[in-house]
């Protein structure tokens, strides 16, 4: 199912490195685009009269102009997402009607929550939210990108095996490759599409079209043979004989 929803983002900060974290974070996501990022604020407002913007991810510390005092100078400014490394701009910025401030370096997990926010406001109700975020990952194509050593790796949903919490580290088996990455394991439960994952204990996260068959206390995909956490073998014998074929 093609996602209709795609929100117009414009990334305006003055350091390099910060503006291309934030344009890999948008690529993720189905639900926005790209169409433009501007080194500072004079310039980003040439580029505002020339296109149609619906969210600003805006630096507040840059030459020439403050981010803050940019926004004021905007007769009907988009919705903004204020990105910066000093926590003192924190109440002027939310007195700006900002929707969040996020401080750097700027992890996936936090730019999510925000776009989160970006979407209830944005859709209007929560059943609409959930659709519109289930489209934006339930594809063939979806995918995240995850830091290993100094390279982001691309991983398609479509192509996980399983996923096993290593304390503050992730590894993410998948058909071709395992990588091992810092992220949180609840988190990534939040994320990924709820249909085609199942969380079988505190540490693994299972795709359920990989399974190739399974019992009362573990799950077995390829050669690999995977818990079932007492905490959750009902949720999972609940999810599973759902999709089994009738007897």
């Amino acid at each position: 199912m093609e996602n209709r929803y795609k929100i117009q983002c414009l990334v305006i900060d003055d350091e390099p490195p910060a503006r291309e974290i934030l344009i890999r974070h948008i690529a993720s996501l189905e639900s926005l685009t790209l169409v433009g990022s501007c080194s500072n604020a004079v310039e980003a407002i040439s580029f505002l009269n020339e296109h149609p913007v619906d969210l600003l991810f805006l630096d507040i510390e840059m030459p020439q102009l403050l981010g803050t005092n940019f926004i004021r100078t905007l007769k009907n400014p988009p919705k903004v997402i204020f990105t910066t490394a000093y926590r003192k701009y924190a109440v002027e910025g939310f007195e700006l009607d900002a929707v969040d401030y996020i401080l750097k370096p700027i992890s996936f997990e936090r730019f999510l929550k925000a776009i989160n926010k970006v979407l209830k406001m944005e859709i209007g109700n929560e059943q609409t939210l959930e659709k519109s975020k289930k489209d934006q990952i339930e594809t063939a194509n979806s995918f995240l990108y995850f830091r290993v050593d100094r390279k982001m790796v691309k991983v398609f949903f479509n192509e996980i095996l399983y996923i096993e919490s290593l304390k503050d580290y992730i590894k993410i088996v998948t058909v071709s490759k395992s990588i091992v990455t810092k992220y949180v394991l609840s988190t990534l439960d939040e994320i990924l599409p709820r249909n085609d994952f199942l969380r079988v204990h505190k540490s693994y996260i299972v795709n359920i079209s990989k399974i190739d068959s399974y019992n009362t206390d573990s799950i077995q995909i390829l050669k690999n043979e995977l818990p079932i956490g007492r905490f959750y073998k009902l949720e999972v014998n609940r999810v599973l004989n759902a999709s089994s074929a009738p007897s």
